[in-house]
């Protein structure tokens, strides 16, 4: 522990770590001198963004109640509180959603933090429209930098905000390494300088077993937004354009039948008589 405002954790090989899980054990290093104050994360989800700040606020727990930490080295200051908002749940007998839950723990640390503090923020402001999202967790990130000024890790998937490496002095972009192979998205779990390229959303839905063909038209639309269009509706079957585009003579007066019909003062029957006259006369 040191009375320095950094965090410098040099990840390492711990035995009592490698026999957790049968998983390779990926190392981390956290590097947060006094003049960077808010790292942003970036990343897929399942990458490891998470893990990340949950493995420091682990690492300080234990580091000052005088535990052996799974680290070749570490040098932090002493914490006096450690505010959290990971995960996503709402409140039923409360009757408060997943935002406002958010919204609600969100404003405790901002109210209780101080420059001694540790902050954990995970995608907070996805829980409602992507702008109103992304203007929360902006302004709650500028507030952090300029009135609170503890050291913080904020996740997001608000790939946007990045920008705000420019603006803040004491902001970091970091990412969690992924890369395609063949196709396939492969995780690397490691923390790296810089934000991410993309999401990879699209991806970690294939690896759900989402079904192909919902995965065709979710990449067509990625397209088309990426490209600064509007979404365009998709195409409806033959079958159905059939009964509205320009046909024979026949057809239009079948059409012309429709538009005329007043349903609402037929009587079930009278309506099925007649829509079955129509269909006859189409088919």
């Amino acid at each position: 522990l040191t009375s320095k405002h950094e965090i410098k954790i040099i990840g390492g090989r711990h035995p009592v770590v490698e026999k957790v899980s049968r998983e390779e054990y990926v190392p981390n290093d956290c590097n947060m001198a006094e003049a960077c104050d808010t790292l942003l994360i970036t990343g897929p989800n399942m990458s490891g963004k998470s893990t990340y700040m949950r493995q420091l606020a682990l690492t300080v727990i234990m580091a000052q109640i005088g535990c052996f930490i799974p680290a070749e080295s570490a040098e932090m200051p002493l914490f006096d509180q450690i505010f959290t908002r990971i995960g996503a749940s709402d409140d039923l007998i409360a009757g408060q959603s997943t935002f406002m839950v958010e919204m609600i723990e969100a404003n405790h640390a901002l109210q209780h933090a101080t420059t001694n503090s540790l902050i954990l923020f995970d995608e907070l402001g996805r829980g409602t429209a992507t702008y109103d999202g992304m203007a929360l967790a902006q302004a709650i990130i500028e507030y952090i930098h300029r009135e609170v000024r503890g050291k913080t890790l904020f996740s997001t998937h608000y790939h946007e905000l990045t920008v705000l490496e420019e603006e803040l002095s004491q902001l970091k972009n970091v990412h969690v390494g992924a890369v395609e192979k063949e196709g396939e998205l492969v995780f690397l779990h490691k923390m790296l300088p810089g934000p991410a390229d993309k999401s990879y959303g699209i991806h970690v839905a294939k690896i759900a077993g989402l079904p192909k063909r919902l995965l065709e038209r979710a990449d067509d639309l990625l397209v088309q937004l990426e490209n600064g269009h509007p979404i365009q509706k998709a195409p409806l079957p033959v079958e159905q354009l059939s009964l509205f585009h320009e046909g024979n003579e026949e057809e239009q007066r079948v059409l012309d039948e429709l538009r005329r019909l007043n349903v609402l003062e037929m009587t079930p029957l009278d309506a099925m008589n007649v829509l079955h006259q129509l269909q006859k006369k189409v088919t």
